[in-house]
């Protein structure tokens, strides 16, 4: 079977020979890949009326375990962005009810940020049906197969995620 990362490959050979075009049967095919699971989780997450920052931050304070609640430095941790853009999506969060801000009794300066019922109803709706659009997208893979390729994207990305 052939896809079209397979005829931009040969393409390239054809155009450059001089080149070693193999890191792009597989890159170009993780970076198409990328796309097509950026759309799945798009469309997911629409169907419960959630951004996907907004189901990144969510999902950070439910896997967080009673009472669902980190502070905004732990938020930065999980989702990459800057305190300014943390700020901004707390804010947004909690005028839409999904959490709300409350003191943090171990720092009279600090606050933390809780989850909502409605917030955990919401990111655990969105979960199920994100599991659901990446099963259909591994349907074609048996069991050992989908073992066999997280462990090598696993041994790809470690070294991006384990920088100190």
């Amino acid at each position: 079977m052939e896809d079209e990362v397979d005829r931009l490959v040969a393409a390239w050979r054809r155009e450059r020979p001089d080149l070693d075009v193999e890191p792009l049967e597989v890159l170009s095919r993780v970076s198409r890949l990328a796309r097509h699971l950026d759309r799945a989780r798009r469309i997911a997450f629409s169907e419960h009326g959630l951004e996907p920052w907004e189901f990144d931050v969510l999902t950070s304070l439910r896997r967080a375990g009673d009472p669902y609640q980190l502070s905004p430095g732990q938020l930065l941790t999980q989702t990459l962005v800057t305190s300014g853009t943390m700020t901004n999506r707390i804010d947004r969060l909690a005028k839409k009810g999904l959490v709300e801000r409350l003191p943090d009794p171990s720092d009279r300066r600090g606050v933390l940020v809780r989850l909502t019922a409605e917030g955990r109803d919401r990111a655990d709706q969105a979960l199920a049906g994100l599991l659901a659009q990446e099963r259909a997208i591994l349907a074609e893979l048996s069991r050992a197969q989908r073992g066999e390729l997280a462990g090598l994207l696993r041994q790809l990305t470690a070294p991006f995620d384990n920088v100190p």
